[in-house]
Formats: structure tokens, C-alpha cells, sequence
């Protein structure tokens, strides 16, 4: 079925008209950005007219080909970065501001979910460190380093000098069983959002959360191809399907645009209901 983004799934910007969705002139840093929610992401912010940094890991290849298909690294820059530790985000912040001078929107979608169920009583303190130093101890690094840079930079009156969107997870509001480390990394920056809200609000930054449910997405795939732990899954969600990496990329985006201009330390549940039924 049609819609106001094109065909559902595919979300074309330049197909709005009279909807200010525009992100001309804007510097954005997306973290994750080579697959998944970030590749879309980075999509859809260079549709918007930003200038767009991306992190990845490992998967170069992709990352290169995302890269050209957004314009070149003039418009669209892919960045090998691991993110392991506040030293690691605050070198993605660094690399981003050398590249483009600026930084107005960081997105904070990497992360990693250990697939395997680990007990409580028997997760390794290697599990627990390795989830936390990816999901939270960059996360401190990467927004530490860009708020610093966006109350450097000149504000237009009434304007906003930047937007941190920070990606969390259904399992942040409800727990996750045997997924104890990937729930607390993610209920932390819950609290992260609202403590930067209340801290930044009123300089000009916003500072907002979205929280996916399930998504088909790389990370995602053994368990969601799972015959039965798809069924499961899926009977969870009140509209009966994961999300698609488009539909998670849209929200993303319009809290970045002057349409959420009064948007902020909110936290955007994107689960297709599964929050209010699991």
C-alpha cells in the first residue's frame, strides 16, 4: 500500500512535499551504520540533505558500497571504528569533527546482543564487561565528546544547536531473561536519555530515545528464522511481524527534524505494541 514515504518498507524523502523534514546544512555521526537500522539510517539522513558519518567494525565492503551510494565521502563518510570503551567513542567524535568540522546529530544505534542464553548464575564476567564496555561505556564516550562539540558551535536564534538519539530496546522497559546484560545495558541509557534532557534541554540540545522491538536485521536473523523461537517471538507482537530497518531509520529521523522541535528526553517505543503485551 502506498504512503506519504513511497512503497511501505522503502521510505524516499524527497517523495514529502510540504513536510519540513529537511536536514540541509546539518552534520550528522551515526554509530552501527554499515548494516541494519544504521545503513538505513545513513540513507535516510543523506536523503534529508545531511552530510553523514558512519561507523563500522568489519564489514568494509558494505560500508564502502553505502558510502557511494550516498554521494562519496564527501557527503556520506564511512569510518572503521571498534567500539569498545569511552576512549573508542570519543575517537569516532574526533574523526567525525576532523572530516566535516561540525557535528549536529549523533546516533547511537550500535551495540550487540549475545544470542546465546546465558543464566545469571552462570554468565561469564567476560559476557557481562564485553556487553556493557560496547552498549554503555562508548555510549558515555561518543556523547560526552559531541556535546562538547555542539555548545561549541554558533546556534541560530531559536535553533537548535544538536540532536542525540540514543537506540535502546523494549528489553531496556520489560527485561529480558537470560539476556541480563544486554536489558541492563540498554535500561541504562533510558536513564541516560532523561538525565540528558534534564541536564541539556535548555541549551539547545535534544536529546531523545528510540526503542525498537524486534527487528529483521543481521543481529536478529538466527533467532527470528527459528521456526520456533519465531513463533514465539512473533506471538508477542500485536501486529504480528518484526520490524522492518526502514521503520525503526523514519522515527529516527524525525526527532532530528523542526516537526519534533518540542520533542525531548522522550522515550519512542517502535515495537509494533509488543511492549504493552510482553
Amino acid at each position: 500500500m502506498p504512503t506519504a514515504f513511497g512503497s511501505v518498507g522503502t521510505m524516499h524523502i524527497a517523495q514529502v512535499t510540504g513536510v519540513p523534514l529537511s536536514l540541509t546544512g546539518r552534520t550528522a555521526l551515526i554509530t552501527g551504520g554499515s548494516r541494519g537500522i544504521g545503513a538505513s539510517a545513513v540513507r535516510l539522513f543523506h536523503q534529508a540533505g545531511a552530510r553523514v558519518a558512519f561507523s563500522y567494525q568489519s564489514a568494509a565492503d558494505q560500508a564502502n558500497a553505502l558510502a557511494a551510494e550516498c554521494g562519496g565521502p564527501e557527503l556520506c563518510l564511512p569510518i572503521q571504528q571498534s567500539l569498545n570503551s569511552i576512549e573508542d567513542g570519543q575517537a569516532l567524535v574526533a574523526a567525525t569533527i576532523a572530516a566535516f568540522g561540525k557535528l549536529d546529530c549523533l546516533i547511537v544505534n550500535h551495540g550487540i546482543w549475545p544470542s546465546h542464553d546465558a543464566p545469571i548464575a552462570s554468565m561469564t564476567s567476560d559476557q557481562w564487561r564485553g556487553t556493557i564496555g560496547t552498549n554503555l561505556d562508548s555510549v558515555f564516550g561518543l556523547v560526552q565528546s559531541a556535546v562538547a562539540q555542539m555548545q561549541s558551535q554558533h546556534r541560530s536564534p531559536g535553533g537548535p544547536r544538536g540532536h542525540i538519539i540514543l537506540v535502546a530496546s523494549t528489553a531496556a522497559q520489560r527485561g529480558e531473561a537470560f539476556h541480563a546484560d544486554y536489558a541492563a545495558s540498554k535500561g541504562a541509557l533510558v536513564a541516560f536519555t532523561k538525565s540528558l534532557s534534564s541536564e541539556l534541554a535548555a541549551t539547545g540540545i535534544y536529546c531523545n530515545c528510540v526503542a525498537p522491538g524486534w527487528v529483521d536485521t543481521e543481529m536478529s536473523a538466527a533467532a527470528l528464522h527459528h521456526p520456533e523461537t519465531s513463533k514465539q517471538v512473533l506471538s508477542l507482537i500485536p501486529l504480528g511481524r518484526a520490524a522492518q530497518p526502514d521503520e525503526i531509520a523514519g522515527p529516527i529521523l524525525f526527532l532530528c527534524t523542526p516537526l519534533a522541535g518540542f520533542i525531548s528526553g522522550e522515550i519512542f517505543n517502535v515495537n509494533g505494541g509488543a511492549v504493552l503485551v510482553g
